[in-house]
């Protein structure tokens, strides 16, 4: 089995975690590559383990069988970059925080290994959204797996963005951006300004306006097969598109364009593990303090 492992940095406080976690691989038999930062992290450490290593796409094997993460959620969503249209599964270990996409905690690594060997585990089809520009904006990887987004650039008066759904003006936002996110991401930047929370299955997106001047206006579902359009305008003349964590200038002369994504993320989750049970954990449902 053939597995590249990923991170985008390494406190010293994780790195046993990652020996155990390295270590667990190698018993087991698999072929590793290991992101060459992290392996110059741990040989800074003294706590190096020689295995082959990987700093661009052209190092990772046609037929990888796992791209596994180490870090937050963040990182995570660094892997649709790396794996793009490959078909590879990811698996996320949790060393950063909440972790909806990341499940597996540190301490349970060498558990994660032995499911992973011996094939106990689901995948899950994660739907995109793809961005179309005129202007070939983030080139080869426009796609995202959590949101795109419309931010005004500076700390400037809101903006207005004209939303369209398949042709037709759904509604003039006065708001200081707009998220457009898939189920994944309905847990990311959405719910965080107010959007439903969207189970991963479910064939939509989610359109949630960021900070809205209209207090009549809400987010709204729609069905992930209609094309999306936005037109911005502001005081100035520059504003943020972002998909995921990468983040690019645009004026007000492009139009941007919204689909799913043509190809699907595919999350590897444990056989211990499920969505409904993340979110009863994570936002801690059915928690009463009093008792």
């Amino acid at each position: 089995m053939r597995i590249a492992i990923y991170g985008r940095s390494l406190h010293e406080d994780q790195h046993d975690h990652l020996i155990k976690l390295l270590e667990a691989f190698l018993k087991a038999k698999a072929e590793l590559k290991l992101y060459l930062p992290i392996a110059e992290a741990l040989r800074s450490a003294g706590k190096g383990i020689e295995v082959p290593v990987f700093s661009s796409q052209a190092d990772l094997d046609p037929g990888l069988d796992f791209f596994v993460t180490i870090g937050g959620d963040g990182t995570l969503l660094d892997a649709v970059s790396w794996v793009r249209d490959r078909g590879i599964p990811v698996l996320g270990i949790n060393f950063g925080r909440l972790g909806f996409l990341t499940s597996v905690a540190p301490s349970r690594v060498k558990e994660a290994v032995d499911q992973l060997m011996r094939g106990q585990y689901t995948i899950e089809k994660r739907s995109m959204v793809r961005l179309h520009t005129d202007s070939g904006l983030f080139g080869k990887t426009n796609y995202a797996l959590n949101e795109f987004a419309i931010h005004k650039k500076d700390i400037a008066s809101m903006i207005k963005i004209k939303a369209y759904v398949n042709g037709e003006l759904m509604n003039s936002y006065y708001a200081d951006g707009l998220v457009v996110a898939t189920p994944t991401g309905s847990t990311g930047y959405s719910i965080s300004c107010g959007g439903p929370i969207i189970l991963p299955e479910s064939p939509v997106l989610v359109i949630t306006p960021v900070a809205p001047h209209n207090l009549n206006v809400r987010p709204v579902v729609i069905a992930d097969q209609a094309t999306l359009a936005f037109e911005v305008e502001g005081m100035g003349d520059q504003f943020l598109a972002s998909l995921d964590a990468r983040t690019a200038n645009i004026s007000s002369s492009i139009r941007l364009e919204i689909t799913r994504n043509p190809f699907d993320f595919l999350l590897v989750r444990l056989s211990d593990s499920t969505h409904l049970r993340t979110l009863r954990s994570k936002l801690l449902w059915g928690i009463d303090k009093r008792n």
